[in-house]
């Protein structure tokens, strides 16, 4: 007839015991995804926080991502804002913002030009595999964000149309840039922006990202979620 009393007396303790063990739980432990926040790890812990799924293309259609759009309103597109901000020296632009002087050197391959229309500019994670890793259950305005991303310096590169075109949509487990002394960036970039915008890696991607970890050295990393 005691133990009853008894139990009912410990059941609001090991209640109250529990709910301050929760709390006490570090904040990551709770938060893995949550949308916009800053996070910042090594290559290593950001690669570990990126959710594994099979890639889904179907549906796919480039056209879904509206590109090199106006955003900001300031009559130069996405591409434009990219190429004044690349060039090693000042650029100039001309009528509706395009450009008429400038410097680029592309990093991928190292090759420098003054002719902007040798470049092109490349969306370091590509729409496909954007699509592929979770953009496909995205609103249109979101896709749009994604693919006139000025928020983040590591989404948009100005490139050589070789390279860029030699990459297409591939990940790194299928194509890296010939310059191998830019792959680390790379491959650091690329886990960036998938921690950014909330997208997934397959299987042989995460396995090479993750062999690039002793290379690619211990330095924090830190990016804003979209």
């Amino acid at each position: 007839m005691n133990g009853t009393p008894r139990r009912s007396r410990l059941l609001p303790l090991l209640a109250a015991i529990l709910l301050a063990s929760l709390a006490a739980l570090p904040a990551t432990a709770a938060a893995s995804t949550p949308a916009g926040g800053r996070v910042t790890g090594t290559l290593a812990q950001l690669i570990d926080r990126l959710p594994v799924r099979s890639e889904v293309r179907s549906g796919y259609d480039r056209d879904l991502f509206d590109h090199w759009e106006d955003l900001d309103r300031d009559g130069c597109d996405t591409r434009e804002e990219v190429l004044v901000a690349e060039s090693t020296v000042t650029a100039r632009t001309g009528s509706g913002c395009s450009v008429t002087y400038g410097r680029w050197r592309s990093v991928y391959d190292g090759v420098v030009t003054t002719n902007d229309s040798s470049f092109d500019v490349d969306h370091v994670i590509p729409l496909a595999e954007a699509w592929d890793s979770g953009a496909r259950g995205w609103s249109s305005g979101r896709r749009e964000a994604f693919a006139n991303d000025l928020g983040d310096h590591r989404a948009l590169r100005a490139v050589t149309a070789s390279s860029n075109r030699s990459k297409g949509d591939q990940d790194p487990a299928e194509w890296l840039p010939p310059l191998t002394s830019f792959r680390c960036t790379y491959i650091r970039d690329w886990v960036a922006l998938k921690i950014r915008w909330g997208l997934s890696v397959d299987s042989r991607e995460r396995t090479v990202l993750r062999g690039f970890i002793r290379r690619c050295g211990s330095a924090p990393i830190s990016v804003n979620r979209a």
